[in-house]
């Protein structure tokens, strides 16, 4: 079968993808329940179609085995098994909440936002916004919960050819409402970010992902070991005094979320430019983070191998979401 045969080759290469493991009818599925019988139909089918693939794609298993057992390092057996489960739901949910915000209307899922004021003070100095997030949640979901402030907002996003999951906008048939900045353009984006935070306006980007051949990583510490995180949105916070604030969403009902706002990181202005002047910020990021899956461990989508390995010149590798590999030097740029 083709999934057996994608899941042998990804296994054997090592290689990572952001594509979807599903095939597009089953996708159209999920849409057709969600357009019957609305997001609990979905749900309903998605218990069984989650089984299966624990059960039976070694795939599946092995994109979240790299988190789970960081998280849960003493368990083993049909535990490890009932954990994957579990983490994999969560995020099939999620898949379903995106689809339904689409198909349904914003008005299907309530949103919580903490720290409304703050936000609003932020704003208010008029350097612009640096949102740093993380595969947690749905951000996306979480989005229409900043209209409020009023700024055009920036997304440092890459969508792999030959994706087939949709975004919310995709369902609604409506226009992206963000701009797209491409992390593997010129600079990866850089100068768009920069022109965007000295109008004032909103820059999002992940905080726990690589993209493209960026070496600007640092090593921090996330769940006991050793994480290589960019730290490019902190020397643009630096160059032009925009606060990075870590907002974090997380399900937190049947149809609710939350969007918490767990740090606000200031990065003074800096002369220094390699990855140790960067590194305290990247270390409040990770620790943040790492509360986060202390307390929803099931609500932590990033089903990539983060975590550095030692080679034999003790020098350890980085490997990015598009399989660039290349090796940490200190005082990279």
């Amino acid at each position: 079968m083709q999934k057996q045969s994608e899941d042998k080759q990804t296994a054997e290469t090592g290689d990572w993808s952001s594509r979807s493991i599903g095939s597009n009818w089953q996708h159209q599925a999920f849409y057709l329940m969600i357009r019957l019988g609305g997001r609990r139909a979905a749900y309903l089918l998605l218990y069984v179609v989650v089984a299966y693939y624990v059960l039976f794609s070694r795939l599946a298993r092995q994109r979240a085995s790299h988190y789970l057992r960081r998280r849960f390092p003493e368990t083993t057996g049909w535990l490890q098994l009932w954990h994957c489960y579990q983490l994999i739901l969560s995020f099939g949910k999620v898949l379903v909440d995106r689809a339904v915000v689409g198909i349904m209307g914003p008005e299907a899922l309530n949103v919580t936002l903490d720290a409304r004021e703050e936000l609003l003070k932020l704003r208010d100095e008029q350097r612009g916004m640096i949102m740093m997030s993380a595969h947690v949640g749905c951000w996306q979901v979480a989005m229409s919960a900043l209209d409020f402030l009023q700024r055009p907002v920036n997304m440092l996003m890459r969508r792999e050819d030959g994706d087939i999951d949709r975004h919310y906008y995709e369902h609604a048939g409506i226009d992206c409402p963000y701009r797209v900045i491409d992390p593997t353009g010129y600079l990866g984006g850089t100068l768009e970010m920069l022109g965007a935070l000295k109008q004032g306006q909103i820059v999002c980007v992940m905080g726990d992902r690589l993209l493209g051949s960026d070496r600007s990583t640092v090593e921090v510490d996330l769940l006991g070991e050793k994480v290589s995180l960019p730290f490019s949105a902190y020397k643009i916070a630096s160059a032009t005094g925009a606060p990075v604030v870590v907002f974090l969403t997380r399900k937190d009902g049947p149809a609710s979320y939350r969007l918490q706002l767990a740090q606000v990181i200031r990065v003074p202005e800096l002369q220094g430019r390699n990855a140790e002047t960067f590194r305290p910020y990247a270390a409040e990021f990770s620790a943040a983070l790492d509360k986060f899956c202390q307390e929803y461990p099931y609500q932590f989508f990033n089903f990539f191998d983060m975590w550095l390995k030692q080679q034999p010149d003790n020098k350890p590798t980085i490997r990015s979401h598009d399989g660039y590999q290349g090796k940490t030097e200190a005082g990279s740029d």
